[in-house]
């Protein structure tokens, strides 16, 4: 290695080090600018907020790069650190790591695991973490990268800083991003990854049953694979999981319990719809992020797309019939001029079981029914906004208004019907 591209790392030892100081002061010979980027496959950081998939993905690609490398002097640095003396005494070990040549030849794997000092926290503000974590950069920067990969894996990470630019320049950088309610795309992202999880199990899951397990969790990755477990270990018989067996061992969440009074508007089910009314009010009183107008919003959500349905319907773009799997397929065949030019009001935009369950429930109303339905729910945001009336006879007002003059004989929903054709085990 040329003295122009060599690092060299002098630790101070005349005396004892603080927890407020950097083990070691870089010594740190130019390095010359290079346009010339580390392999992909030796530099890599994975980092986000979803905590399940970043430790996931991580394990894959160490896994992956052991079995590359072959050999015993692989190495795990745990960088989780409570404060900045901590902190610093792991960067100290990751460069020691680095710099330690496998006693049997060969490549070495060095993964810098559980960092929690590379976002905006308390320890991460500290000068002497600063520039520890500035001096491991110039080391990455000055390596040569044939016989060593480092692996980082950490939370949260602030990307204005020199450590996460230095690996975004030279090697690859995995953004994990926590689900959420507010990304319209959580539901396919759900999708993908329960899809991903059964293909490492080995096992199968109907795509109604994939979509009913995504309704009952919510965007939570962590707590989706977990169902996953439960349910492979209820399947025990290596057979396809089906919509029966996640009604019969999935937990519903908090996140799945919030869609719960829109699903009883359209199942047309007026004593579970002022049940589950009556509970979410009662919910408010500890949770400030819940509101009247959320639950109304919620309910227009959904009438808005019970009519939607029906006049697909009666276009013939879908039929009261249709199965899980030929939703989407049929949705792709409606001329796109069909569609609102609104995103929110866009079918497209929607997770095909949605549309599927809507496509059961619609049969149980009239077009002038959910026509009907809106004003009345429009009444009701004016008089939440305008009147002083009280909000929870204004809300079981419209409930009953919308479900409660009219007596229907109940079709089975879609997903009902998909259900029943499966005994619980």
């Amino acid at each position: 290695m040329s003295r122009a591209r060599e690092a060299r790392i002098a630790p101070r030892s005349d005396r004892s080090l603080t927890s407020a100081e950097t083990p070691f002061h870089f010594a740190v010979a130019p390095v010359l600018p290079t346009k010339t980027k580390v392999r992909t496959d030796c530099l890599v950081m994975v980092c986000g907020e979803d905590e399940f998939s970043v430790k996931l993905s991580a394990k894959r690609v160490y896994t992956e790069w052991c079995a590359q490398a072959g050999g015993f002097d692989h190495e795990i640095v745990d960088a989780s650190a409570a404060n900045s003396g901590e902190a610093i005494k792991a960067v100290a070990r990751v460069v020691e790591a680095l710099q330690t040549l496998p006693f049997f030849g060969g490549a070495k794997v060095v993964w810098m695991q559980n960092v929690n000092f590379l976002g905006d926290e308390r320890t991460s503000s500290a000068q002497a973490v600063t520039e520890a974590l500035a001096g491991l950069a110039d080391v990455l920067r000055g390596m040569k990268w044939e016989d060593v990969r480092l692996l980082v894996s950490a939370g949260k990470v602030d990307k204005r800083k020199i450590f996460f630019k230095t690996l975004e320049k030279l090697g690859r950088v995995e953004l994990h991003a926590a689900l959420s309610m507010e990304d319209r795309d959580w539901v396919m992202k759900s999708e993908s990854l329960i899809r991903l999880r059964l293909k490492e199990c080995g096992r199968s899951m109907s795509d109604a049953a994939i979509s009913e397990l995504i309704e009952a969790v919510g965007p939570n990755v962590r707590q989706l694979m977990n169902e996953i477990e439960k349910l492979t270990v209820y399947r025990g018989d290596g057979g396809r999981i089906e919509s029966s067996d996640v009604e019969a061992v999935v937990s519903r969440q908090r996140q799945a319990k919030a869609f719960a009074l829109s699903e009883a508007v359209g199942e047309r089910d007026l004593p579970r719809a002022l049940r589950l009314l009556e509970e979410e009010l009662w919910s408010m009183k500890t949770d400030s992020k819940k509101s009247e107008i959320g639950l109304l919003y919620g309910l227009i959500s959904k009438v808005r797309l019970l009519l939607l349905v029906k006049e697909f319907t009666r276009l013939g773009h879908l039929s009261e019939g249709l199965e899980y799997g030929g939703v989407a397929p049929a949705m792709a065949r409606i001329p796109p001029e069909t569609f609102p030019a609104d995103l929110p009001f866009n079918p497209l935009k929607m997770h095909p079981f949605q549309i599927y369950k809507a496509l059961g429930q619609a049969a149980a109303f009239g077009s002038d029914e959910l026509a009907r339905a809106l004003g009345l729910l429009l009444d009701c945001n004016r008089q939440l906004v305008l009147s002083s009336l009280d909000e929870v006879l204004v809300l079981q007002r419209a409930l009953v208004g919308i479900l409660g003059e009219k007596t229907l004989v109940k079709r089975p929903s879609s997903a009902s019907k998909a259900r029943g054709g499966f005994q619980k085990k």
